[in-house]
């Protein structure tokens, strides 16, 4: 039986570039990225970590939220600072993993406000009160645009300006021979995808809108365990995220007593802004928190082609094919621009909603809004927020909002675990440490105005 021919790497790439060559759904600038990202990886860029090299990093890479301190309120201080600031969002995600089929942005949070509402509310707030002129960029993909261009419209008479710019998009490859699943007659959207937020460098730059706003610019003014963790790596501050750790390595990865900083996952443009005003504005936007670029140091380092982040392989399947997507990450970057540091921001400020065990925490009177800003209720006294474990049948939104007739109150809950065809009724108060389990088969309703308190739920006649 004659052996398998092997194919070198030069004429694995040489054939997928001539492949890439003859889609006309994409761009030049996006078929050379997407060569630069494949030729990269077979090059062994995509080689895991070296655990060995990994160092917790100190108090001057990650600093401390409470050493920056703010100066007394200056109006006019702070409206100069905050016409140097663009806020920049990642709005390519569609929430999937609950169900959604839009814009994960649009999902209401509270009060009939989705988070895009809640941001255009705060930078709305932000601008009345300093008279500045805060901008919105909504980065986009080929997933949420046409619906993303019909919601902002809704924004016209706010006053702020918005501006939306899409990711790249890239041809997802075929495992087997190694060429892109377009050219194989997969020319719908399951024969692409958006290769991760660390495509925001090169996409704020060929969409012109880095021109536009550095064109703004006078000697004044201008008009982020999912995220990963911080880590110091050969003298330098540096982004791991758990695709990148080796599989002896994911427990200690996962562990908080050599990993306590995460990455949160958001994004911020600007000019050089004081450590003041890094404290201000993250406290005013966002629960979050976020990341501070110099968008002239963008400029010049994607330019330069300077920033290669570390690749992150992401094996999927379409239709039975065996498929993979070669990704980036935004934080990866930080590695490139000199003198980062991290702000270590403290638990209350991070409040990510990534299934609605978490949106469920968002809607209760856990929180409330005011201006846009989520605000932690001060009738909570454990600093920590209850702990929820939802089951499959609650996994989707539309299943989740089916099932509560209203949120229940959890201000002085610890843990509440739901298992099983489980129904809310209204008023419901749970404090302490509350598991509800529904039988198979059975449906569990709990009943308008009911209160439970450390109690175990298995049935009817437990309520």
């Amino acid at each position: 039986m004659a052996a398998a021919a092997t194919v070198s790497v030069d004429e694995k790439l040489e054939k997928l570039q001539a492949e890439v060559a003859k889609l006309d759904q994409i761009s030049e600038n996006e078929k050379a990225g997407f060569i630069s990202l494949v030729s990269r990886y077979l090059s062994g860029e995509a080689e895991q970590i070296e655990w060995s090299k990994i160092q917790t990093p100190t108090d001057e890479v990650v600093v401390p939220y409470d050493t920056i301190a703010p100066p007394p309120e200056d109006l006019e201080a702070t409206k100069k600072l905050l016409d140097k600031l663009v806020v920049l969002k990642l709005n390519g995600g569609l929430g999937t993993t609950m169900g959604c089929t839009g814009p994960k942005s649009v999902i209401e949070v509270r009060n009939g406000f989705t988070f895009l509402d809640l941001i255009v509310i705060q930078i709305e707030s932000l601008n009345k009160k300093y008279g500045c002129n805060v901008p919105l960029l909504l980065m986009n993909s080929f997933n949420t645009h046409d619906d993303t261009q019909k919601i902002v419209e809704k924004y016209s008479n706010s006053n702020i300006e918005i501006h939306t710019f899409n990711q790249s998009q890239y041809p997802r490859i075929v495992t087997e021979d190694f060429l892109p699943l377009p050219s194989k007659g997969k020319s719908g959207k399951d024969g692409w995808y958006p290769p991760g937020h660390g495509d925001v460098f090169p996409s704020l730059n060929n969409s012109g809108k880095l021109d536009l706003l550095l064109a703004q610019v006078t000697p004044k003014t201008l008009a982020d365990v999912k995220g990963g963790t911080l880590i110091s790596y050969e003298g330098r501050v540096q982004l791991l995220e758990i695709a990148q750790v080796p599989d002896e390595h994911v427990n200690e990865f996962k562990s908080i007593e050599k990993f306590k900083i995460f990455n949160t996952n958001n994004l911020y443009e600007t000019c050089p802004l004081s450590a003041f005003l890094m404290k201000k504005i993250s406290s005013i936007l966002t629960v979050l928190g976020n990341r501070w670029v110099n968008l002239k140091a963008i400029k010049r380092l994607v330019e330069a082609e300077a920033l290669k982040m570390e690749i992150i392989p992401n094996p999927k399947e379409v239709d039975g094919v065996k498929v993979l997507q070669l990704e980036t990450a935004a934080g990866a970057a930080i590695r490139f621009f000199d003198k980062a540091i991290g702000v270590n921001v403290p638990r209350s400020r991070f409040l990510p909603v990534k299934a609605t065990s978490d949106l469920l925490l968002v809607q209760s009177d856990l929180y409330t809004l005011v201006d846009g800003f989520v605000i932690r209720n001060p009738a909570r006294t454990n600093p920590s927020n209850p702990s929820i474990e939802l089951g499959p049948e609650f996994k989707k939104v539309a299943n989740f909002l089916a099932r509560f007739k209203s949120i229940p109150s959890i201000v002085e809950l610890d843990s509440l675990k739901v298992s099983g065809d489980v129904w809310f009724g209204s008023g419901i108060t749970l404090k302490g440490k509350v598991t509800i389990t529904a039988k198979s088969g059975v449906k569990l309703e709990v009943p308008d105005e009911t209160v439970l308190e450390n109690k175990d739920i298995n049935g009817p006649e437990d309520l």
